[in-house]
């Protein structure tokens, strides 16, 4: 630890600072200072420099520029479709064949006008010779049959006809007095009767009611209003005087003014003030746009190399 300022731990949080490789060198500036000092000094190696697309053959390898279609012959492709299409035409024996007359058209339906072979005698319409129709001999005749199905018909089964039968006259109203009457003795007592006068949709008076009027009901106890309280005299404002206490004003105390004398701090070890102990120290790193710098340009490419703005 040293015998005057802080301890290496403090400055920059290290036991022990290590020693410099620079001490007793010059100071360089590095304010307009170039890249590559190397580079302007002494003579260089010197290329022609990169050369630009152009229609020249400068820039190609070979001296000469070499066509892929050299020394080949023209050809007409119109003159070649002519020599085709003579070269087919001889292959044809004869002319172009030309039809007699030209197409046909029906007139009509059921007309072959047009047509290659005419009409067919099998499809015609005309109607064939055919013999004479003998019909076959007639069958032996019966006696009709009778009208009738048979039920209340006399004569018309197999069997005798139905016996006679009387009706009388109003035989159904005879029978349907004979049930009546044959009701009205098994039947006990007279029609069942109710007690209760229908009546109409609306009561004449509206007021009337059937039930009886209940019990009045007692009026409730009337209860007694108690005034309410009202203090003998409005309260009273705390001010100087102290009126609005209880207790009477307080008796006067003697308050002489004393002006209090501070102790001085003895420097003695128990009374020292409290240092807390250092915390972490920052190191000296390299800053963002210098690492920046280094890995973006390198001895490859610090001759192409150009600011980028964002």
């Amino acid at each position: 630890m040293p015998a005057e300022g802080k301890s290496d731990m403090e400055r920059i949080g290290l036991f022990s600072e290590m020693s410099y490789v620079t001490i007793g060198d010059k100071y360089v500036s590095h304010y307009m200072r170039p890249f590559n000092e190397t580079a302007s000094k002494n003579r260089q190696m010197l290329s022609e420099g990169s050369k630009t697309l152009s229609a020249l053959q400068a820039g190609y390898f070979d001296p000469q520029f070499k066509r892929i279609f050299s020394g080949e012959a023209y050809s007409n492709p119109v003159q070649l479709r002519r020599r085709y299409r003579l070269a087919e035409s001889k292959k044809n024996l004869g002319k172009a064949f030309l039809p007699s007359n030209g197409d046909k058209l029906p007139c009509g339906l059921g007309s072959y006008y047009g047509t290659i072979g005419g009409p067919f005698a099998y499809f015609s319409a005309q109607l064939k010779a055919r013999e004479r129709y003998i019909p076959p001999g007639k069958n032996f005749y019966t006696s009709p049959g009778k009208k009738g199905t048979g039920y209340g018909y006399a004569n018309l089964t197999i069997g005798e006809q139905y016996p006679h039968e009387a009706d009388g006259y109003e035989l159904e109203k005879i029978i349907a007095k004979k049930a009546r009457e044959e009701h009205k003795r098994l039947v006990k007592g007279g029609p069942f009767k109710t007690n209760i006068y229908p009546l109409e949709y609306f009561d004449m008076n509206p007021y009337f009611n059937d039930k009886p009027l209940p019990p009045l009901k007692k009026p409730p106890p009337e209860k007694r209003t108690v005034p309410p309280f009202k203090p003998s005299s409005p309260a009273k404002k705390s001010g100087g005087m102290k009126g609005g206490t209880f207790d009477p004003y307080p008796s006067h105390s003697a308050d002489p003014y004393v002006i209090k004398k501070t102790m001085a701090v003895s420097p003695s070890k128990e009374q020292k003030v409290f240092l807390p102990p250092p915390g972490p120290k920052s190191r000296p790193v390299t800053s963002i746009i210098t690492q920046n710098v280094i890995r973006s340009i390198n001895v490859k490419n610090y001759k192409t190399a150009y600011a980028t703005s964002y």
